[in-house]
């Protein structure tokens, strides 16, 4: 069957990596460490995805912009104590493979910032396997396009023959601003009808089913 797609472009935190809990954690022990009030857990899951400057804008909207600093550095301790240790969801590394010598271009479109990204695609191995990778530190933050639209551009892909895999909103907002089709992971920070409000080609309960989708339909 001729590929349907040229572009495959991942989320991390939440898509690739089951690193949500850990992000919460985090973001609520950094919370407490200054003496900002604690964001629930839906709070603070709904806000990944997010460049941290604006992931802190939305949790703690009174905050001070001289304080984004402070919490920024305690969230980077809490994380980076534990990063080592999250694990990839089960059979990603074998798909990314598996994908890479099918001919697909893969990529990564992150929350994160360059320097976390690097150190966990050299952590995982997965750092060879892609063809290119976008980051909030160097990018608008998602939803905004720009990270799409710069891997788009860099990788010759068009827009239909591109689809962005994510498993939060901001995700698939970007896809939707980007004029690609997204494809949702409902196994990670975002709940299913969040993902459903953008109408993605099909929504995942697992890695492995969307493993499965990607081999039959990409």
């Amino acid at each position: 069957m001729p590929k349907q797609f040229d572009l495959l472009v991942f989320d991390w935190d939440g898509t690739l990596m089951d690193s949500a809990t850990t992000i919460v954690a985090s973001i609520q022990a950094a919370s407490r460490d200054i003496g900002a009030d604690q964001p629930s857990d839906e709070a603070a899951r709904h806000i990944i995805g997010l460049g941290l400057n604006e992931a802190i804008a939305a949790l703690f909207p009174a905050m001070a912009q001289a304080d984004y600093a402070r919490l920024a550095e305690r969230y980077r301790v809490h994380f980076m104590a534990q990063d080592a240790g999250i694990p990839l969801f089960a059979g990603v590394d074998e798909a990314i493979r598996e994908l890479r010598e099918d001919g697909f271009l893969l990529a990564v479109a992150t929350g994160k910032g360059r320097r976390g990204l690097d150190r966990v695609l050299d952590h995982t191995g997965l750092r060879p396997l892609f063809h290119a990778t976008r980051c909030a530190d160097e990018s608008f933050s998602k939803p905004h396009p720009q990270m799409l639209l710069e891997l788009m551009e860099r990788l010759g892909a068009a827009p239909d023959r591109t689809l962005m895999i994510g498993d939060t909103s901001h995700d698939l907002q970007m896809a939707a601003n980007a004029g690609v089709p997204s494809l949702g992971a409902a196994y990670g920070a975002h709940p299913r009808k969040d993902l459903l409000e953008f109408s993605p080609l099909a929504c995942m309960d697992s890695f492995a089913e969307l493993r499965m989708w990607l081999r039959e339909h990409a």
